[in-house]
């Protein structure tokens, strides 16, 4: 089986988009060529892996989708890293971030000019990094205090610590829990929640961190910007988890407890590939996480 990434890479656009003109138009092929990927591929393979009206992956498509997108990521991310051995160092930094893994901390750290900072999703960083869209990471989560986060294997990466600070429950200022020292997450996994995976630490973690259910979702939030989330915790749609430095918000009518109980820290970490140049390096040393 001698799986061509080219017709693998067909495949993967019409099935994502159920439509062979679709592909065509993305890919820059003709419907004619894209129809030919696909034949060549089902041959190769020795079976169907599309139906055509409606145009949806067979069992058997459905599980190669599953290992597509790993083999081309591991493909583009080995591409993206010799390319890189191969030229000069960047005079510019492009950071990809989750917006909570911008910390203080972080920020302060970032070289006053050429950089471009985008903010993903939790699980679009690393492949970012991998595939060369960006020079460096910056992730976070949920962690006992110092042990590492748990990153979805993309592509050989690095992770590097750069810092951990407490986690608080945001609430609105009126809640009953609001005047409380301290709350257990245990004591909240009935609460009404936020959900907003984008933006907040997401409920899995806090599920994982009780090691029980709970925590459902009153709303749902698919933005990145936390003044958002901040806004509808304090209009009483939901509970929050933030990092510290995040709840720590003045005027915005929330009161930020700290959270007790399990013993949990918001953790930051870089994220790269091969040796750090450039501008990267730089970065890396302002944070102080070369040694770690």
């Amino acid at each position: 089986m001698r799986m061509d990434p080219h017709l693998l890479r067909t495949y993967v656009a019409v099935a994502r988009l159920a439509s062979f003109s679709a592909a065509a138009r993305e890919l820059g092929y003709t419907q004619s060529a894209v129809s030919q990927h696909i034949a060549a591929l089902e041959q190769d393979l020795g079976t169907p892996l599309l139906g055509r009206r409606p145009v949806a992956p067979t069992r058997a498509g459905e599980r190669l989708l599953e290992h597509a997108g790993p083999l081309l990521l591991r493909l583009d991310a080995a591409r993206a890293e010799v390319t890189a051995l191969a030229g000069a160092p960047d005079e510019g930094l492009t950071l990809a971030a989750t917006p909570t893994a911008l910390t203080p901390r972080t920020l302060r750290a970032l070289p006053p000019t050429g950089v471009t900072l985008r903010v993903l999703p939790r699980a679009d960083v690393p492949e970012a990094v991998a595939t060369g869209a960006a020079h460096l990471g910056l992730v976070d989560g949920l962690a006992a205090p110092n042990d590492p986060l748990r990153l979805a294997d993309v592509a050989p990466l690095t992770t590097r610590g750069a810092g951990q600070e407490p986690v608080r429950v945001l609430l609105p200022a009126g809640h009953p829990l609001a005047r409380r020292t301290g709350l257990r997450l245990g004591d909240l996994a009935d609460a009404r929640w936020l959900d907003a995976p984008g933006a907040g630490l997401p409920l899995h973690q806090l599920r994982a961190a009780h090691g029980t259910g709970g925590f459902r979702p009153a709303l749902r939030y698919e933005g990145t910007d936390v003044r958002t989330l901040i806004g509808l915790a304090a209009a009483g749609h939901g509970l929050v988890l933030l990092p510290e430095s995040a709840a720590a918000a003045p005027g915005t009518g929330t009161v930020a407890v700290p959270l007790t109980e399990p013993r949990v820290v918001h953790r930051t970490e870089v994220v790269h590939t091969g040796e750090l140049r450039g501008a990267a390096a730089a970065f890396a040393v302002r944070l102080d996480i070369t040694r770690s």
